[in-house]
């Protein structure tokens, strides 16, 4: 359950995009990642769909964090972060491993449906806390009991791409990459709005129809790195957003990696 890919910083130009899946000047820095843990007890093991958006929404929690702000105490690792590869990795803990990823400084957040999952500030690569790096990656994948109901389209939606097979781990870093680039494409004031009102979101399985016109229509899109599960430059995930012409303003396309 993992994913090693990225997206665009506010800031940058599209040929420095964090989600490309050429090398770029971003690879030569000091490389991170953020992780994130999701509970699946053996009897309670959570929806799929509420997963993968707990996670976008953990994500989005974290950047928004005053923590993470400014003079915050993880600011400085979210910005070394987000100036190299931006990669996210989801491994699964019940039980007593659980209670030790709680334990360690992050947030947990909670979904509509029950499903928690804690993001802890950005780790080295080859750094990860003890009490993490001994959790699974891969070996557990998760269903829906029942099909999503239709997404709420007055808060973004962030459309996996319906050609690609992805364990659950490697959707929910995908949809919390969607859920970044979606993030870097508001204004201040839409970013307050949006925090203020608890990140409503969606995450979906696009039409296959409709997923080439989406890649297309300037919306920010991901593009996978190609570290696991997928082909290099594999777009996974378009993020839509309520307001003209269906379009988050201000980014168009990132290419992560």
């Amino acid at each position: 359950m993992t994913s090693d890919d990225t997206g665009t910083t506010p800031t940058a130009p599209a040929s420095d995009s964090p989600f490309r899946d050429e090398r770029t000047a971003r690879d030569e820095a000091p490389q991170f990642v953020l992780p994130l843990v999701v509970r699946i007890e053996r009897a309670e093991p959570p929806a799929r769909t509420d997963a993968l958006e707990t996670a976008a929404r953990a994500v989005l929690v974290i950047l928004s964090d005053e923590r993470s702000l400014g003079d915050g105490e993880w600011a400085q690792v979210m910005r070394d972060w987000q100036d190299a590869r931006i990669r996210k990795v989801v491994r699964r803990a019940r039980g007593a491993e659980w209670r030790r990823a709680e334990a360690l400084d992050g947030i947990t957040v909670t979904g509509r449906g029950g499903a928690q999952v804690r993001v802890f500030p950005p780790v080295p690569l080859d750094g990860w806390p003890k009490d993490l790096a001994r959790l699974q990656v891969s070996g557990t994948d998760l269903t829906d009991p029942e099909p999503p109901a239709a997404p709420d389209t007055t808060a973004p939606v962030l459309w996996l791409n319906p050609d690609l097979d992805m364990t659950a781990g490697k959707a929910m870093a995908q949809a919390g990459h969607g859920a970044q680039l979606a993030w870097w494409a508001l204004s201040d004031a839409e970013r307050k709005e949006w925090r203020e009102a608890g990140f409503p979101l969606s995450v979906r399985t696009a039409d296959p129809a409709r997923w080439e016109p989406l890649t297309r229509a300037g919306l920010p899109v991901v593009r996978d790195a190609g570290f696991t599960e997928i082909a290099p430059g594999s777009c996974t995930v378009v993020a839509e957003g309520p307001r003209t012409g269906g379009a988050l303003p201000g980014l168009g396309t990132a290419d992560p990696a």
